[in-house]
């Protein structure tokens, strides 16, 4: 469909790559297909257990839509109308991905990219990045996903303040205002990366999924509903290999070695 999106399996983390330099990765519609078709197959690969999402080069991690391309050519009402059900990059709205993803925030995150960084669980930004829902200044509105997702991460006043100017935010703003989990200098953006890859490979694939199942299917719930929800992820997680191994290490006094099921 498109070599503009890299796809790299290592070991059991998933490095999705936006390579569109040229236009500081902005998505087209073919871009977006194949986006889509990646999670997909991340979905249906229990041997996945971290994704890294980020964009090629030092100046963007994604712009959006690909404003020269196919975008321009629709009116809002059009594009209203054929909305992605998983929003922008088949990830700002995606309810199905189990598995932990990790925005590597290599400089600007805007519009349909600060949409994809929402729809990420840690975001990791180098200290020179950019974010912001800055489609009101051409004219557009953060459909996919971006005025529902930022009302309910920030204080109202917060996410009023990015929505009803478009304007840009550093990421020390955002990881004060707590959304941006950590922000390292650009040299050290792998390092701090492959940390947090770490810690989530330290605990067993099988209580992850069932975690991140149980948040997304109980969003909006009330605790007590949330509670009584029995998931697939958190029943297959309670009778695993997992646990039992998990138990085993703990009383050898050893690191544990996940069997993932």
């Amino acid at each position: 469909m498109t070599d503009e999106v890299r796809y790299v399996r290592d070991g059991h983390i998933a490095r999705v790559t936006i390579d569109r330099p040229a236009v500081l990765n902005a998505v087209d519609a073919k871009t977006n297909a194949r986006l889509n078709e990646i999670w997909a197959g991340i979905e249906a690969d229990p041997d996945v257990r971290a994704v890294v999402v980020t964009g090629a080069g030092q100046r963007s991690f994604c712009v959006g839509a690909d404003m020269s391309a196919d975008a321009v050519d629709k009116t809002g009402l059009e594009y209203w109308a054929g909305l992605d059900p998983n929003g922008f990059g088949g990830l700002s709205l995606r309810t199905t991905l189990d598995v932990p993803v990790i925005a590597r925030v290599n400089g600007y995150a805007l519009g349909g990219g600060m949409e994809m960084v929402l729809g990420c669980d840690i975001v990791v930004a180098a200290d020179h990045a950019q974010f912001g829902l800055t489609e009101p200044r051409v004219g557009r509105i953060p459909l996919d996903g971006g005025v529902f997702q930022l009302v309910r991460r920030l204080p109202h006043t917060q996410a009023m303040g990015l929505l009803l100017t478009g304007r840009r935010a550093s990421a020390a703003e955002l990881h004060r205002m707590g959304l941006v989990n950590e922000v390292v200098p650009a040299q050290q953006l792998d390092e701090a990366v492959d940390r947090w890859v770490a810690d989530i490979l330290a605990c067993a694939p099988t209580s992850l999924r069932a975690i991140k199942q149980m948040v997304q299917r109980g969003d909006g719930l009330s605790p007590q509903d949330a509670h009584k929800l029995r998931t697939p992820a958190l029943m297959a997680a309670l009778d695993s290999e997992d646990a039992k191994e998990g138990v085993l290490a703990f009383q050898q006094k050893r690191p544990p070695v996940w069997p993932g099921r």
